[in-house]
């Protein structure tokens, strides 16, 4: 894995990871969105035939962040699940055991369906439409909910829902697109943690930062 890049925000240093997560130094905590547990096995319910594989190299890259930055603590900004229980998010449950001690954040997302009870017996707080941490606000989507208010101090804001990825351009005709994370000044569009995600294009403003992920290697957009 290529070493993490460093972000500065409001004195607060976010090490951007190629492993499409961001760890907050500060309060020892790891940043990640979508990672749509439980998704190839629905496909593979419908008869598409997509590999078990995917599902469990996404939970192995997860465990090796934790591991390689020893975070306290887990902020997932939405779609942690896919859709309906299955034999994927009983592995989950599998994998939570050996992380007992790691504290987990969820902000559920749209696609964060089960019961409150499964929450709980996962050993995950959640938070119906956002957290504050500091004067950090985390959340799924940057469109307000119904009846939703947001707290008074905020500095920044870390989302996802959106899947962000940008197009670099070669000489001729030739283009790539690739998952992104998106830094304007106000928050941050996190890519998809999980692999068997699409993208979502976005188009890098002045004074925005991109971090374009290739592979395993980061690529700071210009």
């Amino acid at each position: 894995m290529q070493n993490p890049f460093p972000h500065i925000i409001y004195k607060n240093t976010f090490w951007v990871s190629s492993e499409r997560c961001v760890w907050w130094e500060e309060e020892n905590t790891l940043i990640v969105s979508d990672l749509h547990l439980g998704k190839t096995g629905h496909f593979r319910k419908s008869g598409i035939g997509v590999p078990q594989g995917i599902y469990k190299a996404d939970l192995q890259r997860l465990m090796a962040q934790l591991y390689f930055f020893k975070a306290d603590r887990l902020i997932i900004v939405g779609d942690l699940t896919h859709s309906t229980e299955n034999r994927e998010l009983d592995h989950f449950k599998k994998w939570r055991k050996d992380f007992s001690l790691l504290h987990i954040d969820l902000v559920k997302g749209n696609h964060d369906i089960l019961t409150d009870t499964w929450y709980d017996d996962t050993g995950i707080d959640v938070s119906a439409h956002h957290l504050v941490v500091k004067d950090f606000c985390f959340r799924h989507d940057l469109k307000i909910k119904h009846k939703e208010t947001l707290p008074d101090g905020i500095v920044y804001t870390f989302v996802g829902h959106v899947h962000p990825g940008v197009t670099v351009k070669g000489k001729g005709r030739q283009t790539l697109r690739f998952p992104c994370f998106y830094f304007t000044a106000e928050h941050c569009i996190l890519p998809a943690f999980s692999r068997f995600t699409g993208t979502y294009s976005v188009e890098r403003q002045k004074n925005e930062t991109v971090y374009a992920i290739a592979g395993n290697q980061l690529m700071h957009i210009l």
